[in-house]
């Protein structure tokens, strides 16, 4: 009966320990479906607000309007005509914003990574060329509109600034969302302010390419908008500001669009709406919301990774000649090469790919 009885107590714990270990692996399991589905909806809630939160916003405001709560709505709109400005003057940045969990699900999804390859210096301002567009800039946002990727850490008292369409700012509550992350207008006038009368230690970020060059974005392919994009090499001499080329390997990846091939009907839309309205309509598609094998509005989860490069000194010419840009302008280009050459089979592509610059 004793033998018995130890010969159950060694079954019992034995049995207990498979439970535990199972209920354990279940645990796991459970949270990282639950992760995934976080990632998702942290995803989706970014592809809308993209889409459709400025004309959702600005319907709502309206029907409200017409309804007994019209003094909220009237409130904001004085509010606002009060706060029209503050988008030029830097904006209005929240760090509890740029530091909510959902950002963090948002990189993990893809993921995205952000990766410093030199230091900044405090003491100067940065003008960063971001490359390519994509569909969305997911990389852009992640990596400078939020802390998710740790930019402040990697650049510590470094500010830095998403530069976006300003009709984006016309938008009501979407405008307030947009600045509560950093982001501020891409215009004369707001780059201007914030290179001049904001002190040191601010980084734009320009997208450089912008909406001509998100047309051909398409998997596989790494080609830049840049080769008549001076503007801002302009700016960044007039203020002296440094220069700082970015490129996101990846960026192309998460969404497949139709391209439409010079001088066909879809390409002349596009670019009718690129000239009158800022930005140029894409037929792309992602993944769908419970399925990857099906279509939708969801990127597909594909590794993005950001690289920061050598930031390039720039003289302060209040007045530069078209030689002295488009001497700076070269620089660039050739810095910009440089970094996609020397990080690109580090990140899946191989040795003999090339950098397209139109």
């Amino acid at each position: 009966c004793k033998c018995n009885f130890i010969s159950f107590i060694f079954l019992s714990l034995g049995t207990g320990s498979n439970i535990l270990s199972a209920l354990q692996d279940l645990f796991w399991l459970l949270k990282s479906k639950v992760e995934k589905q976080l990632q998702i909806i942290s995803v989706l809630q970014w592809v809308l607000t993209f889409l459709i939160m400025g004309i959702a916003c600005t319907l709502i405001l309206m029907y409200i309007l017409c309804t007994d709560c019209w003094a909220i709505a009237a409130l904001y709109l004085a509010w606002l005509v009060f706060d029209w400005n503050t988008p030029k003057k830097g904006g209005r940045r929240s760090q509890w914003v740029r530091n909510w969990a959902i950002w963090r699900y948002f990189r993990d999804y893809f993921p995205i990574r952000l990766v410093k390859t030199h230091n900044l210096l405090t003491t100067r301002n940065y003008i960063f060329g971001y490359h390519p567009h994509g569909i969305m800039g997911l990389g852009a946002f992640c990596n400078f509109s939020t802390e998710a990727t740790g930019v402040s850490q990697k650049f510590p008292g470094i500010r830095p600034y998403l530069a976006t369409l300003a009709g984006n700012f016309r938008m009501p509550i979407l405008r307030d969302y947009l600045m509560s992350g950093g982001i501020c207008p891409v215009n004369r006038d707001s780059i201007d302010y914030i290179l001049s009368k904001n002190g040191s230690g601010n980084a734009i970020i320009i997208v450089v390419g912008g909406a001509a060059e998100s047309l051909n974005c398409t998997p596989g392919k790494n080609s830049v908008t840049l080769r008549n994009r001076k503007g801002f090499v302009k700016l960044a001499l007039r203020h002296g500001a440094d220069l700082v080329p970015v490129y996101s390997f990846g960026e192309n990846e998460v969404y497949q669009q139709v391209i439409f091939e010079e001088g066909s009907w879809g390409r002349w839309v596009q670019k009718k709406f690129q000239k009158h309205i800022g930005f140029a309509p894409c037929i792309f598609h992602g993944r769908g919301l419970f399925s990857s094998n099906t279509w939708g509005l969801l990127p597909y989860s594909k590794p993005i990774t950001t690289v920061v490069g050598e930031p390039i000194t720039i003289p302060k010419i209040d007045n530069p000649s078209q030689k002295e840009v488009d001497f700076y302008h070269s620089i660039y280009v050739d810095a910009l090469i440089k970094l996609f050459d020397k990080y690109k089979s580090k990140f899946g592509l191989p040795e003999n790919e090339v950098l397209e610059v139109n």
